[in-house]
């Protein structure tokens, strides 16, 4: 039996997630505001998100999305971009522990 996969955004709702899907996919498809300047192709930090739990069920991050992050605000171990961080395990708890950090959620958004 395959056990239930939770992506927890703080201060938002929990949300069913996948393996494959991306944090950002997960939060688009629950309508969590995170924003995504680029179109999710690791040319901006604008969806930098802190994995507050369950960081090592993602895939490992790019050189690519290591020098974006560099441009991100509130950067930490844990800081990953939404659309490079992809689900590849479901973590022992099965929840995801995602803060989207508060500079992200007051900044005005683009329509996309």
């Amino acid at each position: 039996m395959t056990k239930e996969l939770i992506v927890r955004f703080s201060g938002e709702k929990d949300c069913q997630a996948s393996i494959g899907e991306s944090l950002l996919d997960v939060a688009l498809r629950n309508d969590i505001d995170l924003d995504h300047a680029c179109g999710a192709v690791c040319a901006c930090s604008t969806c930098h998100v802190r994995v507050e739990s369950g960081l090592d069920c993602l895939n490992e991050s790019s050189e690519d999305e290591e020098d974006q992050l560099d441009t991100a605000r509130d950067l930490g171990l844990d800081s990953r971009l939404g659309c490079q961080a992809v689900i590849e395990r479901v973590p022992e708890s099965g929840v995801i522990e995602v803060r989207i950090p508060e500079w992200n959620v007051n900044l005005a958004r683009e329509a996309h």
